[in-house]
């Protein structure tokens, strides 16, 4: 694949670009506002081809990469988190003239957790549901995007639960809550657990991501899966779910 990494001299970019290298995919354009060894290198100055943008920027460059994508047509794999609601919507909507795959965690053993997640909910519907997230002392955002993936996937089966972000303070439990929590120290990649307790036994399911390299090889799993597609919004359960 020809790729167009955006966000090339952050962590994961850089990453990416080592790692699609190595896999035997071509970088046709390194993309970032904040280059450190030279002028910015911007997406719409890119005059070449391309088989797909890959995006590990930041949040606040969706406007301008959905559309740098619609105007060449480009499938779009999106790997950033943060984003605000409105930049969600804009995402939304051009998925339905170009391929967007668009996750929190590129890691498919995280999406095997939030599904098994839910089977489990499923299974024990008044049980008590608690979602532990842990990362790095640099990240910004709380909770984690693969946090809210949980709960979303836990709420696909059990719609009337409601999300508690941190806990502080007097007040008991809510029978519908589920609680989120998030933890920031040293150089944790990610960890996520999953606690379903009821009265006389508890469920523990945890993923734990050991390396950086396995969300740049999920970004790329994804860009090959998201090239061949139609217009539309494509998850890790689309891709965990394909042959």
């Amino acid at each position: 694949m020809k790729i167009i990494v955006n966000g090339a001299c952050g962590q994961m970019g850089q990453i990416l670009c080592r790692r699609a290298e190595k896999a035997g995919h071509a970088v046709v354009w390194a993309a970032d506002k904040y280059r450190r060894d030279g002028e910015p290198r911007l997406l719409c100055d890119f005059e070449g081809e391309a088989d797909v943008v890959i995006d590990f920027s930041h949040h606040s460059s969706a406007e301008d990469l959905c559309a740098f994508a619609l105007r060449r047509r480009l499938p779009l794999v999106i790997a950033t988190t943060g984003h605000t609601e409105e930049e969600i919507a804009l995402i939304r909507s051009c998925s339905a003239d170009i391929p967007v795959f668009y996750s929190y965690n590129m890691s498919l053993g995280a999406a095997v957790l939030a599904d098994l997640a839910a089977r489990a909910a499923k299974l024990f519907p008044d049980a008590d549901i608690e979602i532990v997230e842990a990362h790095h002392n640099r990240k910004i955002d709380a909770p984690s995007g693969t946090a809210k993936i949980i709960f979303d996937s836990i709420r696909s089966v059990l719609p009337e639960k409601t999300a508690h972000c941190g806990r502080a303070g007097m007040g008991v439990r809510e029978k519908d809550e589920i609680g989120i929590s998030s933890l920031r120290m040293g150089g944790v990649v990610g960890v996520h657990e999953v606690y379903i307790c009821t009265d006389n036994q508890m469920l523990t399911l945890r993923h734990e991501a050991q390396s950086r390299d396995l969300f740049a090889d999920g970004a790329l799993s994804a860009a090959a899966f998201v090239a061949g597609k139609g217009p539309g919004l494509y998850t890790m359960k689309d891709l965990a779910s394909s042959d």
